[in-house]
C-alpha cells in the first residue's frame, strides 16, 4: 500500500492552494499520494489543469457541502 500524506489548503483561495501542492509534492516520492482538502471553488479546475502540467494522476476528486478532495499520485518517472 501507498503512503498517503493529506494537505489541508480549506481557508486558502487561488492561487495558494496549488502553490502549496506544488510544494508538498517536491517533497514526495514517485507513486506516493496525497490527500488535498480545499474550500476555494477554483480548487477543482486548478487541480486538474495542474496535474495535466505536471503529468501527476488526479485519482480521485470528491465534493461535498463546499468542500473539495482530491487525490493525487505523484509522477512516477
Amino acid at each position: 500500500m501507498k503512503p498517503k500524506r493529506t494537505l489541508n489548503l480549506v481557508g486558502l483561495k487561488c492561487p495558494s492552494p496549488i502553490v502549496e501542492l506544488n510544494r508538498a509534492m517536491k517533497s514526495m516520492v514517485a507513486g506516493e499520494e496525497v490527500q488535498a482538502t480545499a474550500d476555494d471553488p477554483a480548487f477543482q479546475l486548478d487541480v486538474q489543469a495542474w496535474c495535466k502540467k505536471t503529468g501527476h494522476t488526479l485519482v480521485q476528486f470528491d465534493q461535498a457541502d463546499g468542500t473539495l478532495v482530491a487525490l493525487i499520485r505523484k509522477l512516477v518517472a
